[in-house]
């Protein structure tokens, strides 16, 4: 297993009020902020981030000092683990994403499905969207 951080731009956010970010929270070292490229969409009540060369997605890295059982929870959370069903709404994927001091390879969970009717969220920050 991999020792990369987690990036997250959406519901698992510090600043987000919900279980899975006070789980993430409780259980990993929050590290700081940083941004991936592409662009990031409105799907009901939460985020599709999906990397590209045009956009930026404001996000937040963590340390994961259990990255094994972490990111299997979070696997079942996004709904991409094994016992899912086929296909996924999501996928876990090593990207890079830039923090003040340059480039860092992280985890994030990115959109697997088509884009083409969703709404994008202008900005690329889910916590500061336009309502």
């Amino acid at each position: 297993m991999n020792l990369l951080p987690l990036f997250v731009y959406g519901t698992l956010r510090p600043g987000f009020a919900g279980p899975m970010a006070e789980r993430l929270r409780a259980t990993a070292q929050h590290i700081g902020r940083a941004v991936g490229r592409g662009r990031l969409y409105q799907v009901a009540d939460y985020p599709a981030f999906v990397p590209g060369e045009e956009g930026s997605v404001v996000g937040d890295l963590f340390a994961l000092p259990d990255p094994l059982s972490t990111l299997a929870w979070l696997d079942a959370y996004e709904e991409c683990a094994p016992q899912y069903p086929e296909p996924h709404e999501y996928r876990r994927e090593a990207i890079a994403v830039q923090r003040s001091d340059g480039l860092v390879t992280a985890w994030a969970y990115v959109y697997a499905l088509p884009v083409g009717d969703l709404p994008q969220i202008a900005g690329g920050d889910f916590l500061f969207r336009q309502r």
